[in-house]
């Protein structure tokens, strides 16, 4: 009997690993498989139980459902778990592995398609590599959602000894967990796409640089990069072809700015985390000075499918200048919270009220912050918004890395947005004016609001203004999104302050 359970950390955290016990003390015959998660966290810990060679799903499992598990007889059977609507609906090219297979099987990765991309990369040259990218569409998937091709193109033509492929793995953005989920569930998509990109602009040399936080993606990847050396996906002569390409896993010290491309280049030199002026471009400054890459996780893990499939395959999703799959990351206030992958266009109201299934409290709607603590605060009334860069960009929105983090009608939006700029305040790096002072005015600022000042709120926008035009990074350029999209949105909870004060 094979039974699959996940040791994501999500997973783990409510129970999987008592719940692993009591499946073994129960059936110690039965082959117990360790996976990534399906992404359905509420119904996590997820058990599956392979019958007649389909995996049927029972959850959330606790210790006392193992016997019942394994004998077929619990009231938590869910059916054939790719039956189930959360799955049916998506569209899974970068997850397609996740929860499925062991992690840190190659074989298992193989038999999954894995490798099929980088053999077709090695028969191409770099220009041919970096144009399949570019008709894939592919863009950045953890920022503004920068045109991938193009910077590898850049990088492509620069003429150095030494280039470099960094993956920024810095994922520190509230209610975002996808790329954790890809090095925990299916690390090898990374370090193959890593390996391609290398060829791609001529990189024999890859980084990732990923956050303190994340114990079990560090475990996780140290140990896959390990055997994708050992297999000869890695280091010299990788599959038996003349091009060489290796990598290493770095672990970042927890600073927010580290995400931003350029701190995190000087984290990774061994520097104070702050961020540089372009020009430079790292595509053509970047690591040790060097012309480098840096793609976000979810962009790098997606390259293999690309390659695996054709770039025309990878076209055809999406709308307008959004190619590909969205990796949406459903948190907050929700009754089924989780990560949903679907072609870009799905609308704010379907992601909330349909996948989502509304608040868990069952308390009415009231706003989603979507792209982090620097994304805009969502009404009721944006629920028609496409979402893809363009369109999303459009209704006052930024899609960034796809965080969703949903509130119901009892979330103080004056106290959001004080929150967002005291956190600007705290992890400012401290290298441009506008963030590092400005945060801290706009806490004061809010505060006065709060005490009844109702001529600060022209302060607090006049503030929000200066921000966006001086900051050099998104941390003290896009803090005023949510700020002011509070303000815009839910104009009440400014305006009738001085009233309850007084």
């Amino acid at each position: 009997m094979k039974v699959y359970v996940p040791m994501d950390s999500a997973a783990k955290a409510l129970g999987a690993e008592e719940v692993v016990a009591a499946l073994q003390e129960a059936a110690p015959e039965a082959q117990v498989i360790r996976t990534g998660t399906r992404g359905m966290i509420w119904l996590e810990p997820l058990v599956e139980v392979e019958i007649d060679g389909i995996r049927h799903g029972f959850g959330p499992a606790t210790p006392v459902d193992a016997a019942a598990i394994l004998d077929g007889s619990s009231a938590k059977a869910l059916g054939p778990v790719d039956d189930l609507d959360w799955m049916k609906r998506q569209t899974r090219l970068t997850f397609a592995r996740v929860g499925v297979i062991d992690p840190l099987s190659m074989d298992d990765y193989e038999a999954h398609g894995g490798l099929a991309g980088l053999k077709r990369a090695l028969t191409m040259t770099g220009q041919q590599i970096v144009d399949e990218v570019k008709t894939s569409g592919l863009r950045g998937r953890g920022g503004a959602g920068f045109p991938t091709g193009i910077k590898w193109q850049t990088v492509h033509d620069s003429d150095a000894p030494q280039k470099y492929i960094v993956c920024n793995a810095d994922e520190g953005d509230s209610g975002t967990f996808a790329d954790r989920m890809i090095m925990e569930g299916d690390p090898f998509t990374l370090i193959e796409g890593m390996a391609i990109a290398g060829l791609g602009v001529g990189a024999t040399k890859g980084y990732v640089y990923l956050r303190s936080e994340y114990p079990d993606a560090i475990a996780v990847m140290t140990r896959a990069v390990e055997i994708a050396r050992a297999e000869g996906v890695l280091g010299e002569n990788i599959l038996g072809s003349p091009h060489s390409f290796d990598m290493e896993i770095r672990k970042g010290a927890g600073a927010y700015v580290c995400g931003e491309e350029t701190s995190l280049l000087n984290s990774l030199e061994g520097k104070r985390g702050v961020v540089r002026a372009k020009p430079p471009l790292p595509a053509l400054e970047g690591f040790l000075g060097r012309p480098t890459v840096v793609n976000n996780v979810i962009s790098l893990a997606t390259v293999p499918v690309i390659f695996e499939k054709g770039a025309e395959h990878h076209a055809s999703f999406g709308i307008g200048k959004s190619r590909g799959t969205i990796t949406l990351q459903i948190a907050g206030n929700v009754a089924r919270g989780g990560l949903f992958e679907t072609g870009f266009g799905v609308t704010l109201g379907e992601v909330i009220d349909d996948l989502a299934g509304g608040t868990a409290t069952g308390r009415p709607f009231k706003a989603v912050q979507v792209g982090g603590p620097l994304g805009a605060y969502m009404p009721r009334s944006k629920f028609d918004a496409p979402m893809g860069y363009e369109e999303f960009g459009a209704e006052g929105g930024l899609i960034g890395h796809a965080g969703l983090v949903v509130f119901d009608d009892t979330a103080d939006m004056l106290g959001m947005a004080r929150f967002a700029m005291e956190f600007c305040a705290v992890e400012s790096c401290g290298k441009c004016t506008p963030c590092r002072i400005g945060a801290v005015r706009g806490v004061e600022t809010i505060d006065r609001i709060a005490r009844g000042d109702a001529d600060a709120v022209t302060i607090l926008t006049d503030l929000c203004e200066t921000m966006t035009d001086g900051s050099l990074c998104a941390l003290g350029g896009f803090t005023p999104y949510p700020v002011m999209s509070a303000l815009t949105h839910f104009p009440d909870e400014f305006s009738t302050t001085k009233e309850a004060a007084e």
